[in-house]
């Protein structure tokens, strides 16, 4: 059966979601760092990548309603078409990510301050760029890094992918106070169980 799409729903709604229903599961897919600097007061985080890991123990365990969330709502329409492909027919997406809900002045706790994701494959690509460009000068072959950079981009912006994110996802900056996956999990799993 091919998966279903799920709606992604605004602030309004989503805040709406929340205190009708606060039995509803809030799961932040972004890096820990990213969470640790704001997040949703009750979000379990779990990264992307630890959705894939235990993409069948999340979709067993979690009932009722979940509501995912990430930056900007990319890696959260990732999640949510992964657990939906794999049966949970009740994941939503937040519209716009954390960057929506700050600027609807939403409440958030805050922590460390720190570059989210987006932000940074955005200065490395940009470096390499930068930097192989003005390489090129005195080494002509250099300027094919930067087409090289430019095609992956591309190929990031046609899957709805991006390889550079996942590889400095997993520098030790990008963990802040890191991630308990197992407790993750488990309030996945508790609040499956509640229901």
């Amino acid at each position: 059966m091919p998966p279903t799409t799920n709606p992604n729903i605004q602030v309004p709604a989503a805040r709406a979601l929340l205190a009708d229903n606060p039995d509803t599961l809030v799961v932040d897919v972004r890096t820990p760092a990213e969470f640790e600097t704001a997040h949703i007061d009750g979000a379990i985080n779990l990264p992307l990548d630890q959705v894939d890991a235990h993409l069948n123990r999340i979709v067993a365990d979690a009932g009722g309603r979940i509501l995912l969330i990430c930056q900007s709502g990319n890696r959260a329409n990732q999640a949510c078409a992964k657990l939906t492909g794999a049966g949970l027919d009740s994941a939503t997406v937040l519209d716009g990510g954390m960057n929506a809900w700050i600027s609807a002045g939403a409440p958030v706790n805050r922590g460390r301050q720190r570059w989210s994701l987006e932000r940074q494959v955005r200065l490395v690509a940009g470096a390499i760029v930068l930097v192989s460009v003005l390489a090129s000068i005195w080494y002509p072959p250099a300027r094919y890094v930067a087409g090289l950079i430019g095609a992956g981009l591309t190929v990031a912006a046609l899957t709805n992918t991006c390889a550079m994110g996942m590889l400095l996802a997993r520098l030790p900056y990008n963990q802040g106070a890191g991630c308990d996956v197992d407790a993750s999990l488990t309030r996945i799993s508790r609040a499956g169980a509640a229901k």
